[in-house]
């Protein structure tokens, strides 16, 4: 029975994968998208081979299930955009409440010299600073070694600190802590 069950999917996907491409190609903003719609719609045939009609009947069923995918993609778009213009909102205005005028140089000076660093450096230590993970957590993330971590994050922090220094500014752990307790209560 599963057999039957998978020669037929398969005789429906080549007789209108083409077809349903295209269907999804024109309605799409690009080539991925389009990509997506066609595999969900195809999962969803796999799933329910069972009811796929005989004949030609089983191509305009897809092409009904690829107009709900695409539906269904397109309300999923809208929702992410509504949420990442809030999520922008929300960082623009926790910046905005955290940089006291007098260190909004200071600050940008901080954000360059962390962008200069190497993304493995960056990485390491937003792991630890934003994240909140020690040492061996950080392993475990990585799929490293807890001392490789340990070394790597002590040379990351040594190059953060150097490039601090060489900016002129200091960085001591008691003004850190103050300024770490700032960004969080804001």
């Amino acid at each position: 029975m599963h057999d039957d069950r998978k020669a037929l999917f398969e005789m429906v996907y080549l007789d209108t994968y083409e077809r349903i491409l295209g269907y999804a190609m024109r309605r799409c903003d690009s080539p991925e998208d389009a990509a997506d719609v066609v595999a969900e719609t195809f999962e969803i045939a796999w799933r329910r081979v069972d009811d796929l009609p005989p004949g030609e009947q089983a191509r305009l069923w897809l092409y009904g299930v690829a107009r709900n995918v695409l539906a269904n993609h397109r309300r999923g778009r809208i929702r992410r955009h509504i949420h990442q213009a809030a999520l922008r909102e929300n960082i623009t205005d926790l910046y905005a409440r955290t940089s006291p005028p007098g260190e909004e140089m200071e600050i940008r000076a901080i954000g360059r010299i962390f962008r200069d660093l190497s993304d493995d450096d960056r990485e390491l230590l937003s792991l630890v600073a934003w994240e909140g993970l020690d040492a061996g957590e950080i392993a475990l993330v990585l799929g490293r070694s807890r001392n490789a971590v340990r070394v790597r994050l002590h040379r990351a922090r040594k190059r953060f600190s150097s490039g601090l220094a060489e900016a002129g500014i200091e960085f001591t752990p008691m003004n850190r802590a103050a300024r770490v307790s700032t960004w969080r209560s804001s």
